[in-house]
């Protein structure tokens, strides 16, 4: 069954160029009668009126013509009268050469490289995407689609490995860290500006309660006692110690917390300096530090601990997806709208991006232009051929009949012509 002729217009508009066409061949066709009736009366008369010789080879000549040319218009959709003439009807009878040179056409001329990506850098592809993305609605629907296939995504990555290998991959970059320089590196930036001075505060602190605590302070009573003669301890040497000692060591932190150049605190800068120093170049406390990364990363907590957390990542992301007011929905359409206005207000991202499309999209068309001719060619094969050639007789027809008009006077001038040649030459 042959498809019928894609994109046709309506009844309406058919009936209207029908009409038309059918006017402008009535008066084409009375036009020829015409001039036959003319050729005829003029013949008629000659003998009479020597004058109507020219009447008649000029409606001779219009008649031959407008037979003509109503011949070849005829032959292009049709047989004339029927009549298996050779040569006519060509529409019909090369439909199948048409649409392969049709598509040849269309993929030579239209689809050639240097056209195609002309006309594609005219289009501003990043400026669409910005606009898309920039509308909220749209970001809106972008953000349902895409947290819909977050969890499908995790689900996937857990079934295919893919944890198990982040995982490793992970703990052998780990690995291959060095802990002592970084820490080392990490406590010099606490010691530039002193800010390792408020860990000497708290243990000021700790110090101080430790000075006000009544257990400690019977603890150390009881140290002093074990160590004075029993004659001082008959006198409360031991609690007069105690109390000169906490008196003094109270002072001396005192002392310390209130001024920030104490020599406490400097010693403490110099200790901290030191130890960063060391930490540094130190053998010993690099393999201390490689020996504490390696028993951490061999424990079974570490991969439990991990598994816990992707466990509990695919939860939370379960459930706030199935949620109505999803953090995950909100954040993404907020981030897809924020990305399209920045992207509409960088204008070099946008150029990168136009000459991506421009160098995909015509390598695809590159790719597919061959197909495309044969699409076309089928395309034009399929239709049927009756409706293409009313349609084609519907659109042009009515110029087509002009032809016969302008033929008739085309012809009928050069029958004169000939005719007054004729009298001039032979008399």
């Amino acid at each position: 069954m042959k498809a019928a002729f894609p994109g046709a217009p309506t009844a309406q508009d058919d009936a209207a160029k029908l009409a038309v066409l059918r006017r402008t061949k009535a008066v084409a066709t009375a036009a020829l009668a015409l001039c036959v009736a003319v050729f005829l009366a003029a013949r008629a008369f000659e003998d009479a009126v020597p004058a109507l010789a020219y009447v008649a080879a000029f409606a001779e000549a219009a008649a031959i013509g407008g037979l003509a040319d109503w011949y070849a218009v005829v032959a292009l959709f049709r047989r004339p009268l029927g009549l298996p003439i050779p040569h006519t009807a060509i529409i019909p009878r090369n439909k199948d050469r048409i649409a392969d040179n049709l598509g040849r056409f269309i993929e030579v001329n239209f689809l050639a490289p240097g056209p195609v990506r002309e006309k594609l850098k005219q289009v501003d592809f990043a400026l669409l995407v910005a606009d898309w993305l920039a509308d909220a609605r749209r970001a809106a629907g972008l953000a349902r689609f895409t947290a819909r296939l977050v969890p499908q995504a995790l689900a996937a990555a857990q079934g295919s490995g893919l944890r198990d290998f982040i995982g490793q991959r992970i703990a052998g970059q780990i690995g291959k860290v060095e802990l002592a320089p970084l820490a080392a590196d990490l406590l010099s930036a606490v010691t530039a500006d002193r800010r390792h001075q408020r860990l000497f505060d708290e243990i000021l602190k700790v110090f101080g309660g430790l000075l006000r605590d009544e257990e400690t302070l019977a603890a150390i009573r009881d140290r002093i006692r074990q160590e004075l003669p029993t004659l001082a301890t008959m006198f409360q040497a031991d609690a007069y110690l105690v109390k000169r000692l906490v008196a003094a060591a109270g002072t001396l932190l005192a002392e310390a917390e209130a001024d920030p150049d104490h020599a406490l605190r400097r010693e403490f800068d110099r200790f901290a300096e030191n130890f960063v120093a060391e930490l540094r170049t130190s053998p010993a406390y690099a393999a201390r530090a490689e020996r504490l990364k390696r028993d951490l990363l061999a424990r079974p907590e570490l991969r439990t601990l991990a598994e816990d957390f992707w466990s509990g990542l695919r939860a939370f992301v379960e459930q706030d997806v199935n949620a109505d007011d999803s953090l995950l929905r909100r954040h993404l359409a907020d981030l897809y709208a924020e990305v399209g206005r920045q992207l509409r207000n960088e204008p070099a991202i946008r150029a990168d991006m136009n000459h991506g499309f421009v160098i995909a999209l015509s390598t695809f068309v590159e790719n597919q232009k061959s197909g495309v001719s044969t699409f076309i060619a089928d395309q034009v094969r399929s239709w049927d051929i009756v409706q293409l050639t009313r349609l084609v007789e519907l659109n042009i027809g009515r110029d087509l009949q002009y032809i016969r008009f302008n033929g008739m006077l085309i012809g009928g001038l050069a029958g004169l012509v000939l005719h007054v040649g004729q009298v001039l030459i032979l008399g």
